[in-house]
């Protein structure tokens, strides 16, 4: 089925999206690798991180390049992180206080790197080649799909019942997903109802498992999934394997970089394959699809569309952009040529420029490696651009 739509209400289509909370053995490696990074922009804001993280039973390994005047404590920096999500005994899988934290970390001397320079430079080239992509949508306040909206939202009110112990039970390694129901309006998305949702969440041992399902339904998707969306034919798959005892690094390895479309769109829009946590604001991969995101949902909310993705290029020691291209799906009374006029004239995209309007070299990522980096209004990228039209 065409997502342009025509207006027909039998046009509809189910979409899902999943997301994973803190304790996800993905997102712990994503986690520590944005502290790492946080802790060397903290010392110095033009550090160049690139960070990865691998984690399985009783060990994590973090490895990669660092250009910094900093001197960070890795050990510290990387044993907090691993506390702050909740792992702190064996019992759970993980326990910050015992694990083999493995440096494997090239550190290199700001003096002696050409490529460091220590100061704001808005004609500073792409270091690496690539394609971004930014989405945005009215389906929501935020300008993001429903579906991965609210996988995020069970995910974290699960970490906050866990944290202020109204779910004694709860471990850190949760999984959600969530099917929405769709009507397409002329290439915009409407949700109906929320079709499906399942919900997977690590538990001591000490929890029955129809009291642990009963508290999730009751406390966490009752309290996040609005009324409105749920009727008598929704599906609910609520710890649907039953006991879910081992988890995070001892049930499965992780890896820095390995839930790119949780930490986007959920699927939706497009993605250009490059990862964003581990890596410093500079890199492309992470500014321009911060630019990108920024770009669509400013399109959206000054009215201009309903639905857009937004796509941009570089290439290394290229300064300006390749290509930036805008698709409006048929949501915009506007040409395309006339949206990418009103894009250009807005927004300049070059790396070092994205960085500065942003104000982008400050130690803010380790809060986006969990529950998205999209949709969360304390993050720049997401305040909507006054347009000059």
């Amino acid at each position: 089925m065409s997502m342009e739509g025509n207006g027909d209400s039998e046009n509809t289509f189910l979409f899902t999206s999943e997301s994973v909370g803190e304790g996800h053995p993905d997102k712990l490696c994503d986690q520590v690798s944005d502290a790492v990074l946080d802790a060397h922009l903290s010392q110095d804001p033009f550090s160049h991180v690139s960070c990865e993280s691998a984690a399985k039973t009783g060990m994590i390994l973090v490895c990669g390049d660092i250009i910094s005047k900093g001197h960070i404590n890795f050990q510290k920096v990387i044993r907090s992180t691993i506390q702050q999500i909740g792992y702190d005994s064996s019992a759970k899988g993980f326990d910050y206080k015992t694990c083999n934290v493995i440096q494997s970390i090239d550190l290199h001397n700001p003096d002696d790197d050409n490529e460091y320079e220590g100061e704001e430079n808005e004609e500073k080239p792409a270091r690496d080649a690539g394609l971004m992509f930014g989405y945005a949508t009215d389906e929501t306040e935020e300008c993001m799909p429903l579906t991965i909206m609210l996988s995020h939202q069970l995910n974290s009110k699960i970490a906050e019942l866990r944290r202020n112990g109204e779910l004694k039970w709860a471990r850190p390694d949760t999984k959600t997903q969530v099917t929405v129901e769709y009507r397409v309006d002329r290439g915009a998305m409407i949700p109906i109802r929320v079709h499906t949702v399942v919900i997977s969440a690590q538990h001591d041992e000490n929890i029955a498992l129809q009291a642990l399902r009963t508290q999730l339904m009751d406390r966490v998707v009752k309290k996040v999934i609005p009324a409105k969306y749920l009727d008598d034919k929704t599906v609910f798959h609520i710890q649907p394997s039953g006991r879910f005892i081992i988890g995070g690094p001892q049930g499965d390895a992780g890896l820095t970089g390995r839930k790119i479309i949780v930490d986007t769109y959920g699927g939706w829009g497009a993605h250009g394959g490059g990862a964003l946590s581990g890596k410093d604001p500079a890199q492309i991969d992470r500014c321009a699809s911060y630019a990108a995101r920024w770009v669509a949902k400013s399109l959206v909310k000054a009215g201009l569309c309903r639905r857009v993705l937004v796509q941009v290029s570089y290439s290394m020691g290229v300064i300006e952009p390749l290509s930036v291209t805008v698709f409006t799906y048929g949501t915009s009374s506007k040409t395309h040529n006339e949206i990418l006029k009103i894009v250009n004239d807005n927004f300049d995209l070059r790396p070092g420029k994205i960085v500065s309007e942003l104000n982008l070299r400050r130690p803010i990522y380790q809060k986006t490696a969990a529950y998205g980096h999209f949709g969360r209004s304390e993050f720049p990228w997401e305040q909507p651009k006054t347009l000059q039209l």
